[in-house]
């Protein structure tokens, strides 16, 4: 009787291997791609913008076109 609940239990237990190994997958990839962003400084108003927001002038990036016009 023993032995039949046993065997249950490790059948069970490898079902919920086998079902549940791509969500543990998938959450590990997740946390490897993680998002990076460069923060940049402004030359104008030394306000730090995200480099992906950024206006690219010149070489220089810039938080907004009114700091890109008053360029000192």
């Amino acid at each position: 009787m023993i032995l039949k609940i046993l065997a249950v239990a490790v059948v069970l237990f490898l079902i919920y291997i086998v079902l549940f190994k791509k969500d543990r997958e998938k959450s590990v990839k997740q946390e490897d791609e993680k998002i990076e962003d460069i923060m940049v400084e402004c030359p104008t108003c030394s306000t730090f913008v995200s480099k992906k927001e950024a206006i690219l002038s010149n070489g220089h990036f810039f938080c907004s076109k009114e700091c890109l016009i008053n360029k000192k």
